[in-house]
């Protein structure tokens, strides 16, 4: 599912609203979580799970194709960790 997909979805269950607004919602929920994560903060959505950040060191990696060395600097990546509640929906434990 894209993010097109869900205002769809929210669209139809909710005819309150017009697209527009949920658009916007749903932009602002995006970039709210994306301006947490680059602050450093954890995000969690109860009953769906927590994001966070990892930190990955600067390394020497080797290009697999030549084995030349290579210098990967620091990085920073999203860990996401589920909800109790999605594991046992995703796995049919209800």
């Amino acid at each position: 599912m894209n993010k097109s997909e869900i205002i769809e979805n929210l669209y139809k269950n909710n005819k309150f609203h017009s697209k527009k607004d949920i658009e916007e919602s749903v932009f602002i929920v995006i970039e709210s979580l994306a301006k947490a994560l680059s602050d450093g903060d954890r995000v969690e959505l109860r009953g769906f799970g927590i994001f966070s950040t990892n930190t990955q060191k600067a390394r020497i990696s080797r290009n697999p194709k030549t084995g030349e060395k290579v210098h990967t600097p620091e990085k920073k990546t999203i860990h996401f960790k589920m909800a109790k509640d999605l594991f046992k929906k995703l796995n049919n434990h209800e």
